[in-house]
């Protein structure tokens, strides 16, 4: 498949430290997440960063299931040690770090203007968690018509049998499901 870079990007989501301790709890459970990583900056593909913000300004209901036990300001800024992205896939110069403020990579953030700037039509998704960021991402992508690819095992959950039925059920209906290695070998 020739020119991968010219309108596809890796988004690698919510892997800050804080979201990271609570998911990764294997040693190799990141591995393929930094292989994801090193195989789009290999091929051109560009990488964008996408993290959770907190600001004081932006209040969370505390209807919200997700966020609603959270609601207000945690107190972390995004300076805090525990929001930076995590060290395994450091982004470098001139890679985006996009700040949203719900779930979706999409939601309160600059991510679609970004996309669209750069003509990008295909997002690899990749984060944790696979039943939060990357199904909300997913579903908003696929109603903004992106062709989308979900790396399996470059998503993390915290219920394995919710990560199998979303990869093996739900997002094969909105995107192409593949593992890292599969991946690659569409990228020689």
């Amino acid at each position: 498949m020739a020119n991968h870079q010219n309108n596809t990007t890796l988004l690698v989501m919510d892997m800050q430290n804080i979201i990271v301790s609570i998911y990764a709890k294997q040693e190799g459970d990141l591995l393929p997440f930094q292989r994801a990583v090193e195989a789009a900056r290999k091929h051109d593909i560009p990488v964008i960063f996408i993290g959770v913000a907190v600001r004081e300004e932006v209040q969370i209901s505390p209807r919200n299931k997700m966020f609603g036990k959270k609601a207000g300001n945690s107190g972390k800024t995004a300076q805090d040690t525990s929001m930076q992205i995590h060290d395994s896939v450091q982004p470098l110069s001139g890679e985006p770090v996009v700040d949203k403020f719900r779930v979706s990579a999409f939601s309160g953030s600059e991510l679609e203007t970004l996309l669209h700037t750069r003509g990008i039509d295909t997002l690899i998704l990749s984060g944790i968690a696979t039943s939060g960021v990357v199904l909300s991402t997913l579903c908003e992508a696929a109603d903004k018509d992106f062709a989308i690819t979900v790396l399996s095992d470059a998503c993390l959950d915290a219920d394995p049998e919710v990560h199998r039925v979303l990869n093996e059920k739900v997002f094969p209906r909105h995107a192409e499901v593949l593992t890292v290695d599969a991946w690659m070998e569409t990228l020689v």
